[in-house]
């Protein structure tokens, strides 16, 4: 397949898109806040979200393998952003909550995260965005 082709698949113009976009977000999350990723802030906001969630779940949820779930709990574990108890029920399991210094930074952070947003998004119409949403919803459930 050659690039021409390729970059008119609508899928590659989608992949590119949403890498651009996490690039320019994490470049402005570094810039002011230094080493945290947004895969780990993705951590943090869905267990805030759901604080039941098991790691497994917490993969599903951001879209990651387990191996990497495992690999982020434990540098915000360093990081002092989460605390990791032996689980009282289930040996097999931890018990994962989020510190106080993370409740912090997500309070801190989520202004930079809208501001992104709306750098991304500048010139598309609430329209635009409707249809878009819609058509990635119907690619979803057409991949189901």
């Amino acid at each position: 397949m050659t690039a021409e082709k390729l970059n008119s698949t609508f899928f590659y113009v989608l992949e590119k898109s949403i890498k651009t976009y996490r690039q320019m977000a994490q470049r402005n999350l570094a810039q002011e806040y230094g080493a945290i990723t947004i895969d780990q802030l993705l951590v943090l906001q869905a267990m805030k979200d759901q604080p039941e969630l098991t790691q497994q779940q917490i993969a599903l949820v951001v879209f990651k393998d387990y191996a990497s779930i495992t690999r982020i709990i434990d540098l915000l574990v360093r990081k002092g952003l989460l605390h990791r108890a032996d689980h009282p029920t289930d040996r097999r399991r931890f018990e994962l909550t989020l510190t106080r210094a993370a409740d912090d930074l997500l309070q801190q952070v989520h202004p930079r995260i809208l501001k992104n947003r709306k750098i991304a998004l500048s010139g598309i119409s609430e329209e635009e965005i409707a249809i878009a949403r819609k058509v990635l919803a119907k690619i979803t459930e057409n991949c189901s």
